[in-house]
């Protein structure tokens, strides 16, 4: 029984000075939450990782872009499926990458908006710059962005 007594001394010794060596991971801040979900849709889509994709989006998802003409300022829509579906088949030997300059997000509980400035890569050749405006609620599963708009210019770029 004396044993037992001190190897429970001993095993908590090694339990306690173990967490001092390797302090337990604390959980991520809910802006550092949704900056993960918009790297993975990112990282996915250099990867051309249709799932990967896919996860980052609410299946009703709505994607938008500003689309700037001479004859004026009109709205295009996609579809979530579609966009993914582009995705999964890019051409071999083509990368997409956009490279986010800044996050800017804001969270009120279950709610939040980023907005993130861009420079998008195609081949690492420069294709445009412009902003996401993103907007995410955090489901059962964790962040999903419900909704994205961009503006698409050549420059002014911010850096």
């Amino acid at each position: 029984m004396e044993e037992f007594k001190s190897m429970k001394k001993v095993g908590l010794l090694v339990l306690f000075l173990t967490n001092l060596a390797y302090p337990p991971a604390f959980s991520q801040t809910p802006e550092q939450e949704v900056e993960a979900v918009i790297r993975s849709l990112f990282d996915g889509m250099r990867q051309k990782d249709s799932v990967k994709v896919a996860d980052a989006f609410y299946t009703e998802g709505l994607m938008q872009t500003v689309l700037q003409k001479p004859e004026g300022t009109s709205v295009g829509s996609n579809a979530v499926a579609d966009f993914v579906k582009r995705i999964a088949t890019t051409p071999e030997g083509t990368t997409l990458d956009e490279r986010i300059v800044s996050y800017h997000i804001r969270v009120d509980g279950v709610m939040a908006s980023a907005w993130t400035p861009y420079r998008f890569y195609v081949n690492d050749t420069f294709s445009h710059c412009g902003v996401n405006s993103f907007q995410l609620v955090k489901m059962a599963s964790g962040w999903k962005i419900v909704y994205i708009i961009d503006t698409r210019r050549k420059e002014p770029c911010e850096e």
